[in-house]
Formats: structure tokens, C-alpha cells, sequence
């Protein structure tokens, strides 16, 4: 069965989904989304988006199914052995010797499912400082958006599959009872289970040590972004990250550094203040938080403010930060213009078009320079140079943009005494014009080979997630697949024990028994029928047993049998005579009963039959 193409109705079902049951898909990547979604509808026997929207409206409880469906817990104990062993001997040890009672190991396991991933951090944090005395030093946040899973988490009860992959050493933190396998309960009461939506709300702070791993491949690059930063801001100056397979930060390096790039193991990079941090935070995230600012911030501030230079700064959205008091006193400006967009004030397009100029200096990052705008003042005109710069921080993040206004009124003076100098070094200017738009073209050919294999790079990084989610999608039909398995055979042992069991109790009875639907076919022949007519169970099974030509005249028997199987007697009893396979003449009693169900309907008969005596 293909996939639906009914994208709108698609979009109507994440619509849906929001205003009913709040919960918002938006972040997801659409394909993972509508390939999930897809799936419920052949479970549920639909073909499009357009149907599965109405049976959506219409079944309540379809919502759980769906939200399993598209929120694939696929985890295990120790998944990855060779990450948790580099945990386990050069991550843990430092992080453990930095804190004691006083001061616990904070960790927080994002997207936690039903709880395997951070079982396993408290059975190594076990071992190293036991488990009687792990809530004491250790506190390990576990979150998941899916209730239904942390349910499952707190219960910590795993079956014998899924706790195959945990070394022999570390099964003694399991309690056996039953048919399944319960969690220690020192190790157990170290976690703490929580719902928690990684896009919207607010991270866990001060954490030492984060595990996020196959859980922001479901999101397109806009929502990594922003989980990113909030994770950045949660952790802890020189925190470790570990993240999964699929998921990389090459986007995010003034955020986070990697320790072990093959283990996808990170550390947090160190900023130098709490308002860095924060604004990154708000870069990213589109969160604000307010801070005082520390005296060397103030200093900068008052050098800003006492500069002679007219000057205007504008954050990264195009909004008057700040502008200092030349500025004030030249440009007509004022303190109520501070926090208005810059495309609303008149000095936005007059006397010169800044808009557009701007526009450049955030496309390409670099300054740009408009060269002796005329300033009119009076009678006598005055020209300044217009510098837009941007903005940086150590990092190289894009903070914002200055626009400063250099008088260069005397410079033209001295231009125009000069220029006649100018047209003789102009065959030299041109030649050093073309030489420069020759430098410039080729930069911008080295511009575009970086951004196509920039583009080339996150292609791959998101066929590498895709990839991914479609192996952890797979993993989670085969886990359904092998319970569906399981019980099958449990079903097949039921009924081979069954079988043999009926075996025995015909094989057991002196006489010989037969048994036929309700269309005359045989369905049982027994032992004892065989060694009294000469023929074998395979060579009269399913045959019609009017037509069975043995040394019993069974067409005598039609009356009593259709009796029977009308309904009209509840038993018949006809003694015929016969010959024996040893050819010996013999009186045979039939006894006709009928074969019930459950329900008390007739659905065959069974025949008794049973050697009187010989005739001599």
C-alpha cells in the first residue's frame, strides 16, 4: 500500500491534534511524521489523510494509538555498549570525584522512554559508589513527553528480552518476579521520572552531566537549534553532552565541543559570563531574561555614550538598541526612539537609503560604507560617511549592527582640490579596479563553493536521521513482530499438547471411534478402527464415510446419522452385521452421538463402534 498524497488533510491532522489535545507537531521533520501516520492508517484499514481525519473525529481513543505510533520508543538497556563503557571509565570518575553528599551529580536523561537509558547510568554510578548510598550523591532527572512510557519507567519491570543485553555483573540490581524482572530499589528511587517538552518548556538547570541520544533526529533543524541552546543554558561550565548516532552539532561548536566525536560524547564550551550564556539562550530559543549588567558592561556603555562619533546600534531583528549622545544632538534623534524598528525613523531613508544597505551588511556579514551622504544644514551643506558594521561576539555568533556617522565634510573640501590629481591616476585606478572586481569575483565563487558543500553537509546529516529513524522505526515493527511470534508458538504448543492429548484418550478406548461433520467427511479415525476395518487414519481422513467401502454396511447407518445430526435424537444405537479386516463375520453396535460446540450446536457426529460377537 503506498503512502497518501493528501498533504492538507495531512496538515489538518497535526491542526487537530494541537487544538484538541494540545500537543504540537510542527517541529517535527514532515516526512518521519507523515510516514508514522501513515502506518495508523493501515492498521485502522484507511487510504487517505482526508479519512483518517474523520475516523480521528469520530474514535476518541484513536489519539493513544496514533500518539505510540508517532512517538517511537525504541531503547534498551546498555544500547550502544561502547559508549556506555567510555562513560562508564574516562566521563563518570572525574565527574564523581567533583561532587559529594553536599553537592550531588546532577544528570538529566531527555526523551527517556520507558526508562532503560537511565536505569543503566544508575547501575555504573551503583558500582562505583554502591547503591545504598546513590540518591544521596547522584540526582538523575528522567523526562519523556509520552506519559504512557513513564508509566512503564517508574513501574521498572522489564520482561527477560528486554533486559538480555545487560551484563551478568549488573543483574543483580534485578528482583525476579513472575514473568518479568523489577528494578533494585535504591537504584530505582535514584531516578526521577517527569513529563517534559523539549521545545517548550523551561530546561532543568545546573546539570553536570546530559543524555540526549536519538531524540532531536525527529526535529527539523529550526527545533535542534533551539533545544540546543536550551540544553547549553541547563548545563553546567564544562557539562558533558552525550547525544546518539544521527546526531551531530556542527552548527552548535561555540555551544559545544566534542570530546569523542565517534561516541558523539561533547562538552560544553565555558562562557565568560551568565549574560553570554543567556543570550544565546535568547538567540536561539526566542527566550529573554533580564540581568544587571557588571561595571565593565557600564564602562563600555559610557565610552559608547561619550563618543564624538554619531552612532546607532541595532540588534540581530532590526530594533534601536542604543544611541549615543552625538547622535542625539546631530541626527534628531531621542532617547523614545530607542526600541523602535529602524525602518520606522525618517534617518532610515533620508537623507540616503540605509534600509537596503543593511539589508547587505546581515546577508554578507561585513561592513558596508556609503560614502559623503549629504547632510543638509543651512547654507552650508555637510557630508558624512556612513559605516555599517556588524556585530560580533567572541564566538563569532551575529549579535546585532552599528551604524556610525563620520563627518567628512573637510575631507571633500580637500577632495575637490585634488581632483584634478585624481584624473591622472585614473588609467592606474582602472587597471586596479578591474584587478579588484577580478578579486571580488572570485571570492564570491569561493562564497558559493562553501555554501554548496555547507548545503552538501547537512543533506547528508539529515539523510543520516532520516536514515536512522526509519532503523529505530523497523527495530519497533520487529519488537511487535517477535511478541506476535512468541505467542503463536505459545498458541502452536497449546494446541500440539492438545492434540496429544486427544490422541491418547482415543487410543485408549476398546472401541473403535469415528468421527465426521456435518457433510459425512471423516474427522477422526482411530487405533481401533483401523485394526477392525484394515484401513489407515491418512487413507479415509477427509473422505466421505457413506462412501467407504469396509466390511461395515455403513449406508445402513444414513438414518441414524442424519437423526443425529438434525437434532431429532440426542443418541442412536444400530447393530449391523459385519466382517472384520481378518475376514471373520461379526455383529457390530453402532452408537451414534452427536458432536457439540461451545454453544451447543450440532457440528458433526461421533460413532462407537463395538465388536457383539462372532458367528461361528
Amino acid at each position: 500500500m503506498s503512502e497518501p498524497t493528501d498533504t492538507a488533510f495531512f496538515e489538518q491532522i497535526l491542526a487537530h491534534l494541537q487544538q484538541t489535545r494540545g500537543f504540537d507537531f510542527t517541529a517535527y521533520k514532515r516526512n518521519t511524521l507523515m510516514r508514522r501516520i501513515a502506518r495508523r492508517l493501515q492498521v485502522v484499514g484507511l487510504t487517505t489523510f482526508e479519512e483518517y481525519f474523520d475516523y480521528l473525529q469520530v474514535h476518541q481513543d484513536e489519539f493513544s494509538a496514533l500518539f505510540n505510533t508517532v512517538l517511537i520508543n525504541v531503547t534498551s538497556f546498555f544500547r550502544d555498549p561502547d559508549v556506555w563503557a567510555y562513560l562508564d571509565s574516562d566521563v563518570l570518575p572525574p565527574l564523581l570525584e567533583a561532587h559529594s553528599r553536599e553537592n550531588p551529580l546532577r544528570v538529566w536523561s531527555a526523551g527517556c522512554a520507558s526508562g532503560q537509558e537511565p536505569y543503566t547510568l544508575a547501575m555504573l554510578l551503583a558500582e562505583r559508589i554502591g547503591a545504598e548510598d546513590l540518591r544521596d550523591h547522584v540526582k538523575i532527572y528522567a523526562t519523556d513527553i509520552d506519559e504512557e512510557a513513564l508509566v512503564e519507567a517508574r513501574q521498572a519491570a522489564y520482561t527477560d528480552r528486554q533486559i538480555a543485553d545487560v551484563p551478568e555483573a549488573m543483574r543483580k540490581y534485578f528482583d525476579a518476579g513472575g514473568a518479568k524482572f523489577t528494578l533494585n530499589r535504591d537504584v530505582r528511587r535514584a531516578v526521577i521520572f517527569g513529563t517534559h517538552d523539549l521545545l517548550s518548556d523551561a530546561p532543568i538547570s545546573r546539570i553536570d552531566l546530559l543524555l540526549c541520544r536519538n531524540t532531536l533526529m525527529y526535529f527539523n533543524s529550526d527545533a535542534q537549534a533551539r533545544v540546543l541552546a536550551r540544553f547549553y543554558f541547563s548545563t553546567n561550565p564544562s557539562g558533558v553532552a552525550v547525544l546518539g548516532r544521527a546526531e551531530m552539532l556542527f552548527s552548535q561548536s561555540a555551544m559545544f565541543i566534542p570530546i569523542d566525536l565517534k561516541r558523539r560524547v561533547f562538552r560544553t564550551v565555558p562562557k565568560p559570563t551568565q549574560r553570554d550564556r543567556l543570550l544565546i539562550l535568547a538567540q536561539n530559543g526566542h527566550d529573554t531574561m533580564a540581568s544587571n549588567a557588571p561595571a565593565p558592561i557600564r564602562l563600555r556603555d559610557a565610552a559608547f555614550e561619550a563618543s564624538p562619533q554619531s552612532q546607532l546600534v541595532l540588534d540581530i531583528s532590526g530594533i534601536v538598541a542604543m544611541i549615543n549622545a552625538a547622535a542625539r544632538t546631530h541626527l534628531g534623534l531621542g532617547v523614545r526612539d530607542v526600541g523602535k524598528p529602524f525602518q520606522d525613523l525618517a534617518i532610515s531613508y533620508r537623507p540616503a537609503e540605509l534600509r537596503a544597505a543593511l539589508d547587505r551588511v546581515l546577508e554578507l556579514r561585513r561592513e558596508v560604507t556609503l560614502k559623503e551622504v549629504a547632510w543638509p544644514d543651512g547654507r552650508q551643506g555637510r557630508y558624512f560617511d556612513v559605516v555599517m558594521s556588524p556585530l560580533f561576539d567572541d564566538d563569532g555568533v551575529l549579535l546585532g549592527t552599528c551604524i556610525a556617522f563620520a563627518e567628512v565634510t573637510q575631507l571633500r573640501s580637500v577632495q575637490d582640490q585634488l581632483k584634478h590629481s585624481r584624473l591622472e591616476l585614473e588609467t592606474a585606478y582602472e587597471e586596479l579596479q578591474s584587478t579588484n572586481e577580478e578579486l571580488e569575483t572570485t571570492n564570491e565563487e569561493l562564497q558559493s563553493t562553501v555554501e554548496e558543500l555547507e548545503t552538501t553537509n547537512e543533506e547528508l546529516q539529515s539523510t543520516n536521521e532520516e536514515l536512522e529513524t526509519m532503523n529505530e522505526e523497523l527495530q519497533s515493527t520487529n519488537e511487535e513482530l517477535q511478541t506476535m511470534n512468541d505467542e503463536l508458538r505459545n498458541r502452536g504448543s497449546e494446541l500440539t499438547s492438545i492434540n496429544m492429548f486427544l490422541e491418547s484418550v482415543f487410543a485408549g478406548l476398546r472401541s473403535a471411534v469415528v468421527v465426521i461433520d456435518h457433510e459425512y467427511r471423516v474427522q477422526v479415525w482411530n487405533h481401533r478402527a483401523e485394526d477392525l476395518w484394515g484401513v489407515r487414519a491418512d487413507e479415509v481422513n477427509q473422505s466421505h464415510f457413506l462412501n467407504l467401502d469396509i466390511g461395515l454396511p455403513v449406508a445402513e447407518l444414513r438414518p441414524a446419522i442424519r437423526s443425529v445430526l438434525g437434532g431429532a435424537q440426542d443418541q442412536q444405537e444400530v447393530t449391523l452385521a459385519a466382517t472384520s479386516r481378518r475376514g471373520k463375520p461379526i455383529d457390530c453396535r453402532v452408537t451414534v452421538s452427536p458432536l457439540r460446540q461451545e454453544n451447543r450446536a450440532v457440528s458433526g457426529a461421533i460413532l462407537l463402534m463395538e465388536e457383539r460377537f462372532g458367528n461361528p
